[in-house]
């Protein structure tokens, strides 16, 4: 097995040097760094990255925590995540919270005690026990999806322009009852997209009904009973607009029972885009998050954190784009433009 030792004297340096490049605890001419690089890859020597922890007590190692890791919008996320994390050289541990808070902060505590440098963490709409464990012990964080407030590090997508676009998108097509089937409670994402929601109605003379607004807990079972509760009242909504593409396959699924066709008895426009909204009949009228831009710019929040552990916070929105297709019953057009970005301290 190629040792250390073989490197240095392949290099024609000190072993010494040899770590000061593997470990970057210290500056090295850019030949003596060539040379001992150039050693590494002729020999095929292999790092112990376990002794490099020692050496730096950096693990080069990201936790992720991030619940529902089957829905396509957080596999997406995954994959910015990881793409920036194998670029910067990290690797990755990653765990599933549930969302449940109990279990959400066990999972974080298992990565800590792995000794990660950092952690991205989805988190729940009750994080107060692990937002104060990861505080407590100064662990570098950066959340994504949902926010947990201004003095932590934190990306999303912006949520609330683009639900009032899609409410202005059907009000403008002639809808004056458009039902909202809205997220889990507690999440940043419902608060935001129920505001946007409201907001589009009033910009459009539409009243709010509150028989017209329903809780599908992000989740498929849920929206489907939100949706038969919404067409259950006295009366319904002529088109819906689902917060999440989980909750677009329940109220799809309600439709479907009730044996109403979309556009034609009902229109529909969904948050969240996924590979396959364009192969439904109709094609679905979407809102398309930047899944794995928000993932890519989470790594790099984080690795900006680890590099200066003293500055401010910054929280990041990405802007989504609107995805016109034909379930909101109007011809298919080209995509419009992204909403702007509400970014604070964006990252370039």
């Amino acid at each position: 097995m190629t040792t250390m030792t073989d490197v240095a004297r392949r290099a024609g340096v000190s072993v010494a040097t040899v770590s000061h490049v593997l470990n970057d605890t210290r500056p090295v001419r850019p030949d003596t760094r060539a040379a001992v690089l150039g050693a590494i890859d002729e020999l095929g020597y292999t790092p112990n990255t376990l002794a490099r922890s020692l050496v730096t007590s950096r693990t080069r190692s990201i936790g992720l925590a991030v619940s529902a890791i089957s829905n396509p919008y957080f596999t997406e996320i995954l994959q910015g995540v990881e793409a920036g994390a194998l670029e910067a050289g990290y690797s990755l541990l990653i765990t599933d919270p549930h969302d449940d808070p109990r279990h959400e902060r066990k999972v974080v505590q298992l990565l800590h005690e792995r000794r990660v440098d950092g952690m991205i963490v989805a988190p729940s709409a009750e994080p107060a026990e692990m937002v104060e464990y990861l505080a407590r012990r100064a662990v570098p964080t950066v959340f994504l999806d949902r926010l947990v407030g201004d003095d932590h590090d934190q990306v999303c997508a912006e949520n609330t322009g683009p639900v009032r676009q899609l409410v202005g998108h059907l009000a403008e097509s002639g809808h004056t009852r458009i039902g909202l089937v809205a997220g889990l409670p507690g999440l940043s994402t419902t608060t935001e997209r129920v505001q946007g929601y409201r907001e589009g109605l009033r910009a459009h003379g539409l009243p709010f009904a509150p028989e017209l607004l329903a809780g599908g807990n992000s989740e498929a079972a849920g929206a489907q009973r939100a949706t038969h509760h919404l067409l259950a009242a006295p009366e319904p909504p002529t088109a819906i607009i689902t917060a999440n593409n989980a909750m677009t396959i329940g109220t799809l699924r309600a439709l479907r029972e009730l044996g109403l066709d979309v556009p034609g008895n009902i229109a529909l426009a969904c948050f969240d885009d996924f590979s396959w909204a364009d192969l439904f009949t109709p094609r679905l009228t979407a809102i398309a998050q930047p899944s794995k831009g928000i993932g890519a710019a989470a790594v790099r929040l984080l690795l900006e954190r680890l590099a200066e552990p003293d500055r401010p916070p910054r929280t990041v929105r990405l802007p989504c784009t609107f995805v016109h297709r034909t379930s909101c019953g109007c011809a298919e057009t080209a995509p419009a433009t992204p909403p702007a970005a509400q970014e604070r301290n964006p990252i370039p």
